[in-house]
């Protein structure tokens, strides 16, 4: 954090914090000489770095963010009161798709609230523009809501207009959501729009960057890649071409080949759409198709189809089900004893809204019996195992 996190005005002008790309290069050279980070903060660092050589980032850049230890105590200090969380890329929780298809590149830091477990779920990114009309605004909603039905978590960036309508539409409709910001966090994780949703756990926010810093475009640029590196597969409902955020994130991502980028069909005079479509996008009909129960298979191409979107990893749609068998046998060995709703939630890493779903199902199906004095599951003799 030290070395990677900026702390606005009272950072040294002679020392910007590292990039991703900076701290990559410099984690890699630790590694090789078996040297953690915090190594850095003992002994003799002028010693430790004898053999670093940087053309950007020198031993006086490095050891003079180093020296901002006070500030950083005072700044995590006031995060942690507010609720707010830390991953640090060598983390187990840290989102492994981020990694995948970013290495060294992925953010070394990452500040959230809210349910940590949602960083690694089956979802989609639903992105567009801050200005869009009614029409798209409606669209971004129903897609989010269409999205929690099936079980598939929705990532968005959180800004006003079709992210944050994509991710409203999927908490409203008892789902869940992922809110990458490229400002404001510590602000967004007290706002009432989103606090009932972080406490129920339905909701993350993450971003990047210090919890505090005001919006920078810069910023919210560099955090576009992260949307669609921590979904399955992305969603475009409006772009302008060659311009804005929308659209340079659409085309990063095509360019780096990370998900398949489904793009909404508009009529809308000077949509940028058609253009995502030529150069690798691929038309998504409507909302409708996220329902399917079952994908085409098709290959990912820039021809206009109504094939079934393949969201989640080329996985068929119907993820749901897929998901739930699986639970069933889980609960299955873990109710061999009594247990309360809250021990198979944390046993199952979900929320416990998701679990008392799923044991609704379980008791409907008279896999799972209710005992009172306390309220307890445990499943019936008939589906014992062994």
């Amino acid at each position: 954090m030290l070395l990677t996190v900026s702390f606005g005005k009272t950072d040294p002008e002679n020392a910007r914090p590292l990039t991703p790309k900076e701290w990559g290069e410099f984690a890699v050279w630790l590694n090789e000489r078996d040297l953690a980070p915090e190594d850095l903060l003992k002994g003799d660092l002028p010693r430790l770095l004898g053999d670093w050589h940087h053309p950007k980032v020198t031993g006086e850049r490095i050891e003079t963010l180093l020296s901002r230890g006070a500030t950083l105590g005072f700044a995590l200090e006031k995060w942690q009161r507010a609720g707010l969380w830390v991953l640090m890329r060598s983390d187990p929780e840290y989102p492994k798709r981020l990694k995948h298809h970013l290495g060294w590149k992925a953010p070394a830091v990452l500040f959230g609230c809210g349910n940590k477990n949602l960083l690694s779920a089956c979802s989609v990114a639903i992105v567009g523009s801050r200005h869009a009309d009614d029409a798209d605004i409606r669209f971004a909603e129903s897609v989010g809501r269409q999205a929690a039905e099936r079980g598939i978590l929705v990532v968005s960036g959180g800004a006003a207009g079709v992210d944050q309508a994509a991710m409203l539409g999927a908490l409203d409709a008892e789902g869940t959501a992922v809110g990458i910001l490229a400002d404001s966090l510590l602000r967004s994780s007290i706002s009432a729009k989103y606090r009932k949703r972080l406490m129920s756990g339905d909701l993350a926010l993450i971003s990047p960057f210090n919890p505090e810093v005001r919006f920078l475009v810069g910023n919210a640029m560099a955090r576009n890649k992260y949307i669609y590196c921590l979904a399955h597969d992305a969603i475009v409902v409006s772009s302008t071409p060659n311009n804005g955020g929308t659209w340079n994130g659409a085309v990063e991502n095509l360019n780096g080949g990370w998900v398949p980028l489904w793009v909404k069909q508009t009529e809308t005079p000077g949509s940028g759409n058609p253009k995502l479509v030529e150069i690798g996008g691929r038309w998504l009909e409507g909302p409708e198709d996220l329902v399917a129960t079952e994908s085409s298979g098709a290959e990912h191409s820039n021809a206009p189809s109504g094939d079934i979107p393949p969201l989640c990893g080329g996985k068929s749609i119907d993820f749901a089900e897929e998901l739930y068998g699986k639970v069933r046998a889980l609960v299955t060995v873990l109710c061999m004893e009594p247990k309360q709703a809250v021990e198979m939630a944390d046993a199952l890493r979900v929320t416990k809204r998701q679990a008392d779903a799923w044991i609704k199902l379980l008791v409907n199906e008279g896999a799972l019996k209710k005992i009172t004095r306390p309220v307890r599951y445990v499943v019936r003799e008939k589906d014992l195992i062994g």
